[in-house]
This record gives structure tokens, sequence and C-alpha cells, in this order.
């Protein structure tokens, strides 16, 4: 057995994960990767974002991107999902109301209450896209405690 994990074990990966790391390209070809808060809805990575960053006008300009998933500490504890694909800004009602549903009960016991920010994180905050990260191709995955080495 390699170290390579199955297609489900890497969505497991993927949702049970804290923190993503998500990739997006500048206008000179540049990748900018920021570490962002999200859920997984039917394989696909949603997250939101004040619309006013530079995030989403990355991802109006060109919507390749990349995400990366990764725990362990030591060499043997190493564990992580790299998917590449596209992202798109989700319009609609619906979509963008279970987007928010999911987030906020991934991260509810990890953000301040909105009202004891500063008026002007309110402000920014206020105004969200909603994104939808498509994978496409390949997973790349790897967990490093199947190699079999002591710990």
């Amino acid at each position: 057995m390699g170290i390579r994990l199955t297609e489900d074990e890497a969505w497991e990966a993927v949702e049970s994960a804290h923190t993503g790391t998500l990739t997006t390209l500048r206008r000179d070809g540049m990748p900018i990767a920021l570490p962002v808060w999200f859920a997984v809805e039917d394989r696909a990575v949603v997250l939101m974002t004040p619309s006013s960053t530079k995030k989403v006008a990355r991802v109006q300009w060109d919507p390749r991107a990349s995400f990366l998933v990764e725990s362990g500490e030591k060499y043997v504890d190493l564990r992580g999902v790299h998917l590449t694909g596209r992202i798109e800004i989700v319009e609609g009602d619906d979509a963008k109301a279970r987007i928010e549903a999911a987030v906020n009960a991934k991260y509810a016991a990890f953000r301040p209450a909105a009202d004891a920010l500063p008026a002007k994180a309110q402000a920014f905050y206020a105004q969200q896209a909603f994104l939808r990260f498509l994978p496409e191709g390949r997973i790349l995955t790897w967990d490093n405690a199947r190699l079999g080495l002591p710990k």
C-alpha cells in the first residue's frame, strides 16, 4: 500500500480540516496563497469572503485555483490533500444561504460576535461574496503514516 488516500478518504480529510489554503492568480500570473475557512458541499469547497477583497477580483479575472489542506508535525504524521480546479462566484439566494449556514455552523465557536468588532471591521465583513471551488482532474494526496515508520 502506498501513501495515497482514496478519493473518499481525501474528502474526509478536507471536510475535517479546520483551515485550508486557497491559491488564486494575480493578473500577472503570480500565485497568491491565503488561509481560508470553508465547508464542503457535494465535493466542492465553499467559502465566504468580504466582497471587496482582491481575492474576489482575482477569481473574476482568472478562475483557475488550487486548494490545500494538511496536518501533522512529525514526518510520519504528515497528511495532505491538494486539489486543482476552478473557482466561481456563487449567485442565487438559496445557494448563498446554504454556504453561509455551512460555514457558520463549522466556525461559530471560533468567531467573535459581529457586534464585538470595531465598526470598520463590521462594515468590511457586512458585504460577503460566496465562492465555490470545483476540483478538476486528479487529487494529489499523501498520508505518511502509511509508510509504517516508528513514531
